[in-house]
């Protein structure tokens, strides 16, 4: 995630804002048990894999939205 924005603006905010911090590491770590899931690493019914991407999509869209708003004032 954040692979075209600038590395700098990305680590600013991992620094300065802890909800961002907080959200990035919650889908760093969704994203990494989901890959596990659909590889057959980790052993999830439907149910909660569903529950995990659905909470991984929101986890990402609100990161996006904070680094949009972040950008508008770095501007």
């Amino acid at each position: 995630m954040f692979e075209r924005q600038r590395q700098a603006d990305v680590e600013a905010l991992l620094r300065d804002n802890s909800e961002f911090r907080q959200l990035y590491h919650r889908h760093q770590e969704l994203d990494k048990q989901v890959l596990d899931a659909e590889l057959g690493v980790l052993p999830l019914d439907d149910t909660t894999l569903a529950r995990m991407k659905k909470e991984k999509l929101f986890a990402k869209d609100r990161l996006t939205r904070m680094f949009n708003t972040a950008g508008d004032t770095r501007h």
